[in-house]
């Protein structure tokens, strides 16, 4: 056995073995070790909890975006189904219109059935339309002109003063489907 002497810091000598030293050697080093691994072991904490505040605005965010799509999703529908019919009914609506023109013939005769009869197919029609979201924009002979409701085809004449900028007549009736109007009333404008 080999003994060696060491200086402590108050300048005293001691004698050690080699053993002994080896010992302490490998003791300062365990110690380093574990200070080391507590380090790691913190960061490592540190590093999931930071992961997972990640992964938590993450879900937040996405969850957030989920939530709009389903919204947006669902008032598209809505809207969807209150315009599904909107082109088989603007298809149909120039049939509505031979259909008032033909009644307007058919009332100057003298054929109390016939008008009868024709005016109850009309208003089936009419009322199944209706049933179907569709209303008449209401535009008459001597209303204040509006872009917003009508379209203007021509201005003639105002047949009286106070018909100037007003409806003079109106051309073709004008139809809305819930909200919208799917065809403006063509009107005459007098100047």
């Amino acid at each position: 056995m080999k003994f060696k002497i060491f200086k402590n810091k108050a300048g005293m000598t001691t004698e050690n073995t080699e053993n002994q030293q080896e010992l302490d050697d490998a003791t300062i080093e365990a110690n380093a070790n574990a200070e080391q691994l507590v380090v790691e072991e913190i960061s490592v904490e540190d590093k999931l909890a930071a992961d997972l505040e990640k992964e938590k605005d993450k879900f937040l965010r996405l969850f957030a975006e989920f939530e709009n799509y389903k919204r947006r999703t669902a008032k598209e529908r809505i809207e969807l189904f209150k315009t599904a019919n909107q082109e088989v009914l603007l298809a149909i609506l120039p049939v509505v219109d031979d259909f008032d023109r033909a009644l307007a013939e058919i009332r100057k005769s003298d054929d109390d059935a016939l008008v009868k009869g024709v005016e109850l197919i009309f208003e089936k029609l009419k009322n199944t339309l209706n049933s179907k979201g569709l209303e008449e924009v209401e535009v008459r002979t001597g209303d204040a002109f509006n872009a917003d409701f009508a379209e203007a085809i021509t201005q003639i004449p105002a047949p009286s003063p106070e018909l100037k900028g007003k409806v003079v007549d109106v051309l073709e009736k004008g139809y809305k489907l819930g909200d919208k109007i799917i065809r403006y009333p063509k009107v005459v404008i007098g100047e």
